[in-house]
């Protein structure tokens, strides 16, 4: 493949929703530009994108892939991009790094959870989107059911670039409504396509939808609105409207619809053209970069002679080291060169770059201004990183990931993959950057958060396949913890007399509970009151040491007590048979009973929920929340057909709420939560709390 120019690189994402036929869609462009010979199956993992093992054994793409090819005199990188919500990670990577978007709808399906996910994406980033109505040739295909659809859920500037030729049984090829031509299934032509005139009974039918088409093109400048409703559609040249429609695109006031059938191979060739034609090139507009040097923005030409910026948006790890994917901004990654991190103002050695198709790798010289390319073995580069010139350091805008919705408990099969998981969860997480991990020091569970349920059982899958670390994902113990609501004080003399030496403390301690305060980082406040030295001053950090074990086993449910003051007011001591092991263990003692006496209450985490959902499903959850011992704080309507719901809920209830959220909104709604603070759990429910610890420590013994 030879090297071009940003002004004729497309960097193309295909998105939608999962089964809506994406990766087909690919495997047929990649055939019609004669990328590769014949078209693979999804259904026997032989695509060019879905060469992952965990892909050909589930059937769908869980990672992203590039797939270039060349069409006329342009290079378009496409992306085959996940669709499924919890793999949204590699859509967020995707949408950062692209020119324009191909959202991808099932025409008997219509616009699907995926679709709006892939929608809302596209217009967050201002990415130039086209849908393309895929699977004309299947039964109950209905393009302008599809179309009236994407129109109300999506965006009014859905317009029809194209209109089928029949559905179902009887598609037979698409009609361009800019060209008033068909395209003709053929049979003669090896299941091509054939140029022809419209048929005589599409004519009234075209020329409605080119009369909407015009119209919207026209309403992208003030001249050609004037001459349009001055003279109709023939006071405007061809080139007037190809001009008008790029317009449109590119601000999002045009989204301009392609169909056909991409098992058939249906429509590939003119959605092809319209990718060239209307979407922005990688040269369309200046890149925007921090300057390190000066702390102040800055903007570059996407062009090979400018300053180096490149942006690594995908990191593969396995046991060899790392593949970064990157997008080059402006200046060029060569060969037998370096890099400096902007992030880490570390210089990598860059001994090969290469282009990639799938998992075929080719090498090259050189990556220039607004192409992809992959390079291995950095050892400090990561996934959002900029790669720039030593000289300039520069810093490209980060990908924004999705925030982890879902968290388990990672439990290792055996010692030896106990061993290993460090470094497995750490590569993992190079690859995927949604992914979190943390050690909770009150449980002593390593915790994996992630974007649902399947997100994590396929990084499991991947660990075993690429580290042979074998784990079980399990949802997490609640750490609750404990605390008092009273005041109370208690005395305990330890007495232990033995043929030697015995051992004598007396203690006498007042306990009381302290306001909860985020910023407190010791969970005790402990005091000597002794008048009169009945105990040395020496004794009282074994007395600490006592109660501090104490607060650490808890009084009922085995988690920790906090927010106590306590005070040692009185006790007695031996001038022979006194050590510290008696005052500890006279301190941990007493401290049990005297908050034993104060009232002791179990808490537990209370999260913030910012919830998402269609308006029509916006009474259900908030009739859930409740239920889950919920508290809706608000609720705020969009505008956009979406319901904005706030919450506090118990961690308790809400472990699973990633998927139950999906099953109650048919998988349209979406939420982040985050940890406010710890409330009473309720009286009712701390008897089940309590018998189930003593249940686990009698299983442990």
């Amino acid at each position: 493949m030879r090297a071009y120019g940003p002004e004729r690189i497309h960097n193309i994402g295909i998105f939608g929703h999962l089964g809506s036929g994406k990766t087909t869609l690919a495997e047929a462009m990649l055939m019609t530009a004669h990328a590769i010979p014949r078209m693979g199956r999804v259904e026997d993992g032989s695509t060019t994108s879905d060469y992952d093992p965990d892909e050909a054994r589930r059937g769908m793409s869980v990672s992203l892939s590039v797939l270039p090819l060349e069409w006329h005199d342009d290079k378009v990188n496409l992306i085959d991009v996940p669709g499924f919500a919890d793999f949204a990670g590699d859509m967020a990577a995707t949408m950062r790094i692209i020119d324009g978007a191909v959202i991808v709808l099932d025409a008997s399906g219509g616009v699907e959870v995926g679709t709006e996910l892939a929608w809302e994406m596209a217009v967050q980033q201002k990415v130039p989107r086209l849908l393309f109505v895929n699977k004309l040739d299947r039964d109950n295909a209905n393009f302008y059911r599809t179309i009236e659809q994407a129109r109300e859920l999506l965006d009014a500037a859905v317009i029809p670039m194209q209109i089928p030729i029949g559905t179902g049984k009887d598609f037979k090829g698409v009609i361009s409504l800019r060209q008033q031509r068909a395209w003709l299934i053929s049979p003669q032509h090896d299941g091509g396509f054939v140029e022809a005139d419209v048929p005589a009974e599409m004519n009234d039918l075209m020329h409605e939808w080119r009369t909407a088409l015009i119209d919207k093109i026209a309403a992208t400048n003030d001249d050609l609105i004037e001459r349009y409703l001055e003279g109709g559609e023939d006071a405007l040249t061809r080139e007037e409207l190809l001009i008008g429609l790029r317009a449109g695109i590119a601000d999002g006031t045009i989204v301009p619809v392609f169909c056909g059938s991409a098992t058939e191979v249906t429509g590939i060739a003119q959605l092809l053209n319209g990718i060239v034609d209307s979407i922005p090139s990688a040269a369309r507009k200046p890149v925007p970069a921090t300057d390190l040097t000066t702390g102040e923005e800055t903007t570059l030409r996407a062009a090979s002679d400018e300053q180096l910026s490149a942006l690594v948006f995908k990191t593969v790890s396995d046991t060899y080291g790392r593949v970064s994917y990157f997008r080059v901004y402006s200046g060029e990654v060569r060969a037998n060169s370096s890099a400096l991190n902007s992030r880490t103002r570390k210089e990598e050695r860059i001994a090969h770059v290469y282009t990639v198709r799938g998992k075929e790798q080719t090498e090259v010289e050189a990556i220039g201004a607004g192409d992809i390319g992959v390079v291995t073995k950095l050892t400090e580069t990561a996934t959002n990183d900029t790669l720039c010139a030593a000289g300039h350091p520069l810093q490209l805008a980060p990908i924004t990931f999705p925030a982890a919705s879902f968290i388990a408990t990672v439990k290792p099969h055996s010692r030896a993959d106990l061993d290993k998981l460090g470094v497995a969860l750490g590569r993992m997480i190079e690859e995927d950057p949604t992914l979190r991990t943390n050690r909770d020091s009150q449980t002593g569970e390593t915790l994996l958060s992630g974007l649902g349920e399947s997100h994590l059982a396929i990084v499991a899958d991947r660990m075993k396949r690429k580290f042979d670390v074998s784990i079980d994902i399990e949802l997490p113990r609640i750490p609750y913890r404990e605390s008092i609501r009273g005041r109370a004080e208690a005395q305990y003399r330890h007495k232990k007399q033995t043929g030697g030496a015995g051992q004598f403390a007396d203690v006498t301690l007042r306990v009381e509970a302290l306001a909860p305060d985020p910023a407190r980082e010791d969970p005790l406040e402990f005091v000597n009151e002794i008048v009169g030295g009945v105990i040395s001053r020496g004794f009282m950090p074994a007395i600490e040491k006592g109660v501090r074990e104490a607060m650490a086993e808890g009084l009922l449910s085995g988690s920790p007590l906090i927010d106590v003051r306590v005070a040692v007011i009185d006790g007695k001591e031996h001038p022979v048979d006194s050590k510290e092991i008696a005052f500890k263990s006279a301190g941990k003692e007493a401290f049990k009973l005297a908050a034993a006496k104060a009232r002791p209450a179990i808490t537990e985490p209370i999260y913030q929920l910012e919830i998402i959902v269609p308006d029509q499903f916006a009474g259900d959850i908030m009739s859930d929340m409740s239920t889950r011992r919920g508290r809706v704080q608000g609720m705020l309507p969009t505008g956009t057909g979406k319901t904005v719901i706030t919450a506090q809920a118990p961690l308790a209830e809400i472990q699973r709420y990633a998927t139950d959220l999906k099953g109650m909104t048919q998988g349209r709604g979406r939420f982040s939560m985050t940890f406010i603070h710890y409330d009473d759990v309720p009286v009712q429910l701390v008897d089940a709390i309590i018998a189930a610890h003593k249940k686990e420590v009698e299983a442990a013994h």
